[in-house]
């Protein structure tokens, strides 16, 4: 089921304001992820050579948690009205198969005349610990 998308304007979004989701990582996941991203390292996909790493089990794909800003600018913040101009990526922990994980957005900025916006972003498996972080800067549309 999709969540319901969000058609925030720029003037509705306030320095603050955040947002928050969980999605359970499954190995139904990475697979589909490997498929449309061609990356089968086996760190990802082999539970046996994955138990031999430091990881000592699969870790879940680094861009496949990444993906989830990409949700969480299009269909929450701001939603309909968003363009993605850039994101920084700071891997911080790897993420296990069977992991609940919450994906969180904060509005840290606004520009008046480039209409975007400076959102906090950061994933944090079910223990606390930070996955994942960065920021994203979106452009909030104003269509015609």
């Amino acid at each position: 089921m999709t969540d319901p998308m969000e058609e925030l304007t720029f003037e509705q979004i306030k320095i603050g304001q955040n947002v928050k989701f969980t999605e359970k990582i499954t190995q139904a996941r990475l697979d589909d992820f490997a498929k449309l991203s061609g990356d089968y390292n086996p760190l990802h996909m082999d539970e046996n050579y994955a138990a031999r790493t430091k990881f000592e089990k699969q870790i879940c794909h680094g861009m496949l948690l990444a993906s989830f800003f990409s949700k969480l600018v299009g269909m929450h913040m701001p939603g309909k009205n968003a363009l993605y101009f850039s994101q920084t990526l700071n891997f911080q922990a790897p993420c296990h198969v069977g992991d609940e994980v919450t994906i969180y957005g904060e509005v840290t900025d606004k520009s008046d005349s480039t209409r975007m916006i400076t959102v906090k972003t950061s994933i944090h498996n079910n223990k606390g610990i930070c996955l994942v972080d960065g920021v994203a800067k979106v452009v909030v549309r104003q269509d015609k």
